[in-house]
C-alpha cells in the first residue's frame, strides 16, 4: 500500500503552465476532396481531434509539437508545427498498417506498424460488409482468432453467446469502449458447451452502426489494463462524426424460409456550440424470428431411455418425427441506444462522455416433454394442463414444451476530462455499467410432492394439502442475475524527450454480483420442470473492490529500435495482492520491415459469478435424460464439508514474436507467434456422482438435496496455448475501371492442452473421479477450430462494390459426455462462402445484398476410433447408432450433437439493406 500512496502523491505533484498554439487546416485526398474523420494527434500525447465532413480540423497544441495525420486506407503523415497556425496536407492512399492505434500503449499512441505489439484494426465498412446481424457475429468472419457460435440448448445462454480469442475463453479477453473497461455480463455459462464456467462482456449488445473501428490487441496485457486481459484486449472506438448521419433498414431470411429478421438503425451527429464539441448518437431496433433445425428422433433410443413401449413411441413419432423439439436460433428482439460526445472546455481541456443502454428479449424452448417421458399415468393432471389430440391418452394429452423467456438490460457510461498540464497529458474518468438478466418459465409445472397445512372446518382438523402437482401454476418467475461495476481511472503520460515517454496511472473498481431470488414455486421441492428458480439460500448480493496502479516507460533507443516496459500492482479485497509486468520491443529492420516481441506475466481474478453462484440445474445426462444436478460455490457450508478450497487468481506468462511490413509490390503482412501458459486456471468441473458409500459426505449431500450429481469451481489445471497469426493484405489493385483489394488472414493453433495433472480434491480423487474428464478436456482445448483462415476480395467499380469472403473452419474435436472412451467426434473442415453486392444508387442512397453461406454448407461430424475397440464399435451399425443416440439425445441434435458445433447450422441466409445518408 505504501507504493500505491507514493504513486498517488506523484499524481498530485504536477504543476500548471504551458505555451499553446492553435493550428487549423484541411486534409485532402489524392482527388483533392476533403477527407472526413481523419485522426489528427499531437505526437507523443493523447491530445487530438478528427476532421469534419469537409476535411477541416482545428487543434490547440504545444508550440514545438508535431502533428500526426492518420486514416484507414491512407499513408500516415507527420508534420512539425514550427510556429505555423495553418497546415494543409494531402494524404496518399496507403495501408492500414499506418493507422494510429490507441490500444497497446499506456504512454503515447503509435501507428500500427510502429507498435511493438500485434494489433488488428477493423473498420466499420469491414464489419457491415459481412452482412451479419450483430457485432460479435461480424467479428467471427473478420478475425481468425475470434470465435463465437450459438449453442443448441440455450436457456439463459440464448441471451448472449460465448466468444473467445485464441481458444482462451470469454473471461480472458478484456473489452474496452473508447479505452474504458466495459462491464461483464450477469450470465455465467454453465451448460456443457464452449465457454462453460466463464462469463464475458455482452459485445453483441453494441450497435454496429455506432462503431468507428475496433482495435484488437492480440497479446497479454494484464500489466497495462488489469484482470481479464490474458488473451488480449478489444478496444471499441465509437463514432465521433458530425453532420454525416445515415439511416439503415435491414431485413433477412434463411433459405429454409424462417429466421426472418428486420431492423432499423439511425446514426447521426452534430456540433455543440461554435464547433466547441460534438455529439454522435445511434438508435437501433431489430427483431429476429425463430429458425428451427430439429433432427428426426430415433424410436428405439427413445423407448430404451424412457422405458416406454416402442409402439407408443413409434405412434407419437409417426405424427411428430422431430418429437416437437425446437432448437436452432431463438426468437429475439432488441432495442439499443448509444451516445458519444466531447466538449472543449478550454484550448487544452476536453470533457467527454459516452453512454449506452440495451434492452433484449429472447424466447427459447426446453426439450419437448413427450407423452412417454412425462406420462399421464405418473401425472394425471397433465391431461387437464396440456390437452391435445393424442387418441391414446386421457384428454388427448400429447406432451408439452416448457418455454424460456429471457430479459436482458445492459448499460454502460463514461464521463471524463482530458487536459494538458505542463506538458503532462492527464485523463481522469469515471465509468459505470451493469447487466441484468431475468427469466420467465411458462408452459411448465412443479411436479414435486410438497405439502402445506390447511384447516378443514368440516372435520375441525388441520390437513396436509399438496402445494404443487395438480395445484401447480404453469408460469414461474425463477429470478435471475445482475452484475454492476463502478470504475475510476486516472492516466497520466508525457513525452520527456525525443527518446523517452512515460505513463502512469491508477484504477479503482467496485463490483457487485446479485443472484435474484425466484418465487417459491419456481424452486420449492425441485422447482419448475425444465428450469429451477433461485432459492433464498442460493440468492444474495455480493461485492468486492480492487485498486491498482501501473507505470509504463517507452525508450526509443533509435528511430528503428524501441524498448517498452510496464509494471502493475493490484490489490483485491477478497484475495489480496498481485504484481505483473510486461516488456516489449520493436526493431525496424528496414523502412518496410519491422520485427517485434514481448514477454509478460498476467493474472485473472475469479469473477464474483464464479465465487458465489450456487444452484440446482437441469442438464442432459446421456442415457438418463434430463437430471437435476447441483452447482455449489466455494464459500458455502457444503464446500467446507466436502473440502473444496476457495478460488484464487489465475496467473499467466505470455511470449510473442513477430514480423510486419510492406513489400515493394504494396503487399502488407504481419506474422506473429504466441505462447500463453496459465497456472491455476479456473474451471467449472465435471459433474461428480455418488460414490456408493452412504456415509460419504458427497453421497449425503446428494441424497439430502435430491441431486444426481454436484459440480464446483476450482483452480484445477495449468494450460499452455501457442499458435501463429498471419495477416496478408494487398490493396488498390487496378483492374479495368475498378480497384481490387485482397486479404488473407489466419490463425493456426500449435498447442492447446493441459500442462500437468488435474488438481483434484481428495474426496473426488478417492472416488475415482475427476473435475476434468474427457468432455471437459475437449471443451477447453479442442472445441474451437484448430485453424481458421479468411480469404477476402473486394472489388469497387463505378457505382458497384462486390465482396467475396471464404472462411475456412478447421477440424474441431469433441469427447461428448456419455460417449465411449474408445471414440471421439470430429467436425469436418468446411469453407463458408459469403457474397456481398453494394449499389450506390446516388450519393446518398446505397443498396446492399449479402448472401451468407452462399453454398449452403452445414456442420458435419463423424465418429473416429481411438483404438481397436473403437473400430469394433464403428463396424457394428447398432452399436454406432447407440453411441450416436447418446450424444444427440436420440437424434434431436443430430446436426451438431448436444454439446455444440463450430459454425452456424442455419445454412444460407439472405440479408438486404438500404442505407440513406442525411
Amino acid at each position: 500500500m505504501k507504493k500505491l500512496k507514493l504513486l498517488f502523491l506523484l499524481l498530485l505533484s504536477v504543476a500548471f503552465a504551458n505555451a499553446q498554439t492553435n493550428v487549423s487546416g484541411t486534409v485532402s485526398g489524392d482527388d483533392g476532396f476533403g477527407i472526413p474523420t481523419v485522426n489528427v494527434i499531437e505526437k507523443g500525447t493523447s491530445n487530438g481531434t478528427t476532421t469534419d465532413f469537409d476535411g477541416k480540423y482545428s487543434l490547440s497544441v504545444s508550440s514545438g509539437a508535431t502533428l500526426v495525420f492518420s486514416y484507414v486506407g491512407y499513408d500516415t503523415k507527420e508534420v512539425a508545427v514550427n510556429g505555423k497556425t495553418s497546415i494543409n496536407i494531402t494524404m496518399a492512399s496507403g495501408e492500414t498498417l499506418d493507422e494510429v492505434v490507441l490500444v497497446g500503449s499506456r504512454t503515447a499512441p503509435r501507428s500500427n506498424v510502429n507498435s511493438a505489439l500485434p494489433i488488428d484494426v477493423v473498420g466499420i465498412k469491414e464489419l457491415t460488409s459481412t452482412g451479419q446481424a450483430t457485432f460479435d457475429k461480424a467479428l467471427q468472419y473478420r478475425i481468425p482468432s475470434f470465435n463465437t457460435v450459438q449453442t443448441p440448448v440455450n436457456d439463459a445462454t440464448s441471451l448472449l453467446d460465448p466468444y473467445e480469442i485464441r481458444n482462451m475463453g470469454p473471461s480472458r479477453t478484456l473489452i474496452l469502449i473508447n479505452g474504458k473497461r466495459k462491464n461483464l455480463s450477469a450470465l455465467l455459462y454453465t451448460q456443457t458447451s464452449p465457454g462453460r464456467g466463464e462469463t464475458g462482456a455482452d459485445i453483441s449488445a453494441i450497435p454496429t452502426d455506432a462503431i468507428k473501428r475496433v482495435e484488437i490487441l492480440r497479446d497479454g496485457a494484464s500489466a497495462q489494463y488489469g484482470s481479464d486481459a490474458i488473451a488480449g484486449v478489444m478496444n471499441i472506438i465509437l463514432k465521433d462524426e458530425v453532420n454525416k448521419g445515415s439511416a439503415t433498414l435491414r431485413t433477412g431470411i434463411t433459405s429454409e424460409g424462417d429466421g426472418e429478421m428486420i431492423g432499423i438503425a439511425v446514426n447521426n451527429g452534430s456540433t455543440i456550440g461554435d464547433d466547441k464539441g460534438f455529439i454522435n448518437y445511434t438508435i437501433d431496433f431489430s427483431k429476429t424470428n425463430l429458425a428451427n433445425r430439429p433432427g428426426t428422433v430415433d424410436a428405439e433410443g427413445e423407448a430404451g431411455d424412457f422405458g416406454a413401449d416402442l409402439a407408443d413411441v413409434q405412434e407419437f413419432l409417426s405424427r411428430n418425427p422431430d418429437a416437437n423439439n425446437v432448437n436452432g436460433s431463438p426468437e429475439n428482439a432488441s432495442s439499443k441506444f448509444l451516445i458519444n460526445s466531447g466538449l472543449d472546455l478550454s484550448d487544452n481541456t476536453e470533457l467527454y462522455f459516452n453512454a449506452a443502454y440495451v434492452y433484449k428479449k429472447v424466447n427459447s424452448f426446453a426439450n419437448y416433454r413427450t407423452p412417454y417421458w412425462r406420462t399421464v399415468d405418473d401425472y394425471p393432471y397433465l391431461a387437464d394442463f396440456f390437452p391435445g389430440s393424442n387418441p391414446n391418452t386421457a384428454g388427448g394429452y400429447d406432451g408439452y414444451v416448457p418455454t424460456f423467456e429471457g430479459l436482458l438490460n445492459d448499460y454502460h457510461g463514461t464521463v471524463g476530462v482530458k487536459t494538458k498540464i505542463n506538458d503532462w497529458n492527464v485523463d481522469l474518468s469515471y465509468t459505470t455499467g451493469g447487466n441484468t438478466q431475468t427469466y420467465t418459465v411458462s408452459q411448465s409445472h412443479n411436479r414435486n410432492e410438497v405439502y402445506g397445512v390447511s384447516y378443514n372446518p368440516a372435520t375441525d382438523e388441520f390437513e396436509a394439502t399438496p402445494l404443487y402437482g395438480a395445484n401447480s401454476q404453469q408460469s414461474f418467475n425463477p429470478g435471475g442475475t445482475k452484475f454492476t461495476h463502478n470504475v475510476g481511472n486516472i492516466d497520466i503520460s508525457r513525452v520527456l524527450s525525443d527518446k523517452v515517454s512515460v505513463g502512469f496511472g491508477a484504477e479503482f473498481r467496485n463490483e457487485t454480483f446479485e443472484v435474484i431470488e425466484g418465487e417459491l414455486s419456481s424452486y420449492d421441492g425441485g422447482g419448475a420442470d425444465s428450469f429451477a428458480g433461485n432459492s433464498p439460500e442460493n440468492s444474495g448480493k455480493f461485492n468486492r473492490y480492487n485498486i491498482g496502479a501501473y507505470f509504463s516507460l517507452d525508450y526509443d533507443v533509435s528511430d528503428a529500435f524501441l524498448l517498452s516496459g510496464t509494471v502493475r500492482t493490484e490489490n483485491y479485497s477478497d484475495f489480496g495482492n498481485t504484481f505483473v509486468y510486461k516488456f516489449s520491443t520493436r526493431y525496424k529492420i528496414t523502412d518496410n520491415l519491422t520485427a517485434r516481441a514481448s514477454i509478460s506475466s498476467g493474472f485473472r481474478a475469479p469473477t464474483l459469478h464464479q465465487i458465489y453462484t450456487q444452484k440446482a440445474q437441469y442438464s442432459f445426462i446421456p442415457g438418463q435424460g434430463i437430471q437435476v444436478g447441483g452447482l455449489i460455490n466455494n464459500v458455502s457450508t457444503q464446500a467446507k464439508l466436502l473440502g473444496i478450497p476457495e478460488l484464487d487468481a489465475e496467473t499467466s506468462n505470455n511470449f510473442t514474436i513477430g514480423f510486419g511490413g510492406k513489400l515493394a509490390n504494396n503487399l502488407t503482412f504481419t506474422v506473429d507467434y504466441y505462447n500463453i501458459s496459465v497456472e491455476d486456471r479456473i474451471v467449472l468441473g465435471s459433474e461428480i456422482g455418488a460414490t456408493g458409500d452412504a456415509t460419504n459426505p458427497l453421497d449425503i449431500l446428494l441424497n439430502n438435496n435430491n441431486l444426481s450429481d454436484v459440480s464446483f469451481f476450482s483452480n484445477a489445471i495449468d494450460t499452455r496455448t501457442s499458435g501463429i497469426d498471419v495477416v496478408l493484405s494487398k490493396k488498390n489493385i487496378e483492374i479495368g475501371e475498378g480497384d481490387l483489394d485482397l486479404n488473407l488472414s489466419g490463425n493456426y493453433t500449435i498447442q492447446n492442452e493441459r500442462d500437468g495433472a488435474v488438481k483434484d480434491i481428495a474426496l473426488v480423487a478417492n472416488a475415482g473421479q475427476s473435475v476434468v474428464n474427457a468432455t471437459q478436456e475437449a471443451l477447453f482445448f479442442t472445441s474451437r477450430p484448430e485453424t481458421k483462415w479468411i480469404l477476402g476480395a473486394n472489388y469497387d467499380i463505378n457505382k458497384f462494390g462486390f465482396s467475396l469472403n471464404n472462411t475456412y473452419f478447421g477440424k474441431t474435436t469433441f469427447k461428448q459426455q456419455g460417449l465411449s472412451n474408445d471414440l471421439r467426434t470430429e467436425f469436418t473442415p468446411k469453407i463458408v462462402t459469403d457474397l456481398g453486392i453494394n449499389f450506390n444508387a446516388t450519393d446518398k442512397l446505397t443498396l446492399s445484398l449479402n448472401v451468407n453461406n452462399l453454398l449452403n454448407v452445414l456442420p458435419e461430424w463423424s465418429f473416429k476410433a481411438e483404438n481397436a475397440a473403437g473400430d469394433a464399435i464403428l463396424a457394428d451399425a447398432a452399436a454406432t447408432q447407440n453411441q450416436s443416440n447418446l450424444i444427440t439425445f436420440n437424434q434431436r441434435y443430430s446436426q451438431m450433437t448436444y454439446d455444440g458445433y463450430h459454425f452456424s447450422q442455419l445454412g444460407t441466409m439472405f440479408n438486404f439493406s438500404v442505407n440513406y445518408k442525411f
